[in-house]
């Protein structure tokens, strides 16, 4: 989850106060969509087998998309058995290879 926010103020005016309501019922679910609060890993180096990335989110993560592949792998994660989900990310390669991840 994302830490933004839409705060209202409120004002004796009572035309911004509507837009402002309006704006909190539009924007807050937004901001709540979890693939909002996530982190760019770059440059990763995976190795043929298990991978164990630290995904520096501080909660357990939600989810990951690869953002780049530099060569051909196949990849796909672990986290079902992953005993610090909330720190890590398990992934699991047949080949050596360098990525971006983006987790959330």
């Amino acid at each position: 989850m994302s830490d933004i926010k839409f705060f209202k103020i409120v004002t004796k005016d009572q035309d911004l106060n509507r837009v402002q309501d309006n704006l909190v019922n539009t924007l807050n679910p937004v901001f709540n969509t979890p693939i909002l609060g996530g982190v760019l890993l770059q440059n990763i180096s995976l190795s043929i087998g298990f991978n164990t990335i630290k995904h520096k989110l501080g909660r357990k993560l939600i989810g990951w998309v690869l953002v780049r592949q530099r060569s051909f792998a196949n990849i796909y994660d672990n986290q079902d058995n992953n005993l610090i989900p909330s720190k890590t990310l398990t992934l699991v390669t047949g080949d050596d290879v360098i990525v971006d991840l983006y987790v959330f």
